[in-house]
């Protein structure tokens, strides 16, 4: 008895580890305050309380080496989104209700597999009041999306938009939208390194001369951030970040990428748009080519910026 009343009154990841069938790899957040109103009395309306979240999540073992990869992953991020988009939804009168939600949240993500989730009301009695509960993916979990994936606009900025004395009006007016914004830029005036017989090569030091370029912009305003993964990305995307965009791993790891040589900025910029599912390309400073699906801005002439 004295075993099973640690083991239910204990830290998550021992209770996880005592009713797992199989040993999965798990991933965990402990003690995650939030506060928030919430609560069936009448004297927990319209105030705010602190409440605790542990979330275990049981996922499915990378088959291949993570190679210190994020996007291989299930970032913890999404078991906090998962909590954040729940909390936001609308106001909950039971913990059993908010922890359930939480729980098919993030069994949408294909590498969970079970999920263990642990909410206290910290400020409500002498002790902490709480429910815990655990789910399985049943399969149905792909019915909702998590946070639903934003859908950005890219916006283009060429050199000549980069050293433009509009360019903070442009971000700001990136800032404003309602709509998450993600930048791409061009290589640099500088010509970089051109090397002979080895395309692939060439296409590292094309990509990289554009994130060298990334990070100048992001030096012109702290509100601008170089973002490499998808899983920053996504993550910026979903909280209001300027987000700037650093090629290589993505295109990189595509399978199906753009074309080999990345002259054509255009293509390689709306190979990208078409990647996140932007709504929309706006390119400033430089001239859309090509016969693509997403809907584009006209080019816009830095002169009249």
């Amino acid at each position: 008895m004295t075993d099973d009343i640690e083991t239910a009154f204990g830290n998550l990841l021992s209770r996880a580890q005592t009713s797992s069938p199989e040993p999965y790899d798990r991933i965990s957040v402990r003690d995650h305050i939030i506060e928030v109103e919430i609560g069936a009395f009448q004297t927990e309306r319209g105030n705010t309380q602190r409440i605790r979240f542990n979330v275990v999540v049981e996922v499915q073992s990378v088959n291949s080496r993570i190679e210190d990869d994020v996007d291989r992953i299930l970032s913890y991020d999404r078991v906090t989104e998962a909590i954040e988009g729940e909390l936001s939804e609308e106001r909950l009168n039971l913990l059993e209700t908010l922890a359930d939600r939480v729980a098919n949240r993030i069994l949408i993500e294909p590498q969970a597999l079970r999920v263990f989730v642990r909410i206290e009301k910290i400020d409500r009695g002498p002790g902490n009041l709480g429910v815990e509960i655990v789910r399985s993916k049943s399969g149905d979990e792909g019915l909702r999306t998590l946070a639903d994936t934003p859908h950005p606009i890219v916006l283009f900025l060429s050199n000549s938009a980069i050293n433009s004395p509009r360019l903070l009006d442009w971000l700001s007016a990136a800032e404003a939208n309602d709509r998450p914004v993600v930048i791409c830029v061009g290589a640099p005036s500088v010509l970089s390194p051109k090397v002979k017989r080895h395309k692939m090569v060439q296409r590292r030091i094309d990509l990289l001369a554009i994130e060298q370029n990334a990070w100048v912009l992001a030096s012109f305003d702290d509100r601008c951030v170089v973002v490499g993964t998808k899983t920053e990305l996504d993550w910026g995307m979903r909280h209001d970040q300027i987000s700037v965009w650093a090629p290589s791993k993505i295109v990189l790891d595509a399978v199906d990428g753009p074309p080999l040589e990345t002259k054509d900025l255009a293509v390689l910029v709306e190979w990208f748009a078409q990647e996140i599912q932007a709504v929309q390309v706006v390119f400033v400073g430089e001239t859309p080519t090509g016969d693509l699906k997403i809907s584009r801005e006209a080019a816009v002439d830095v002169a009249d910026l």
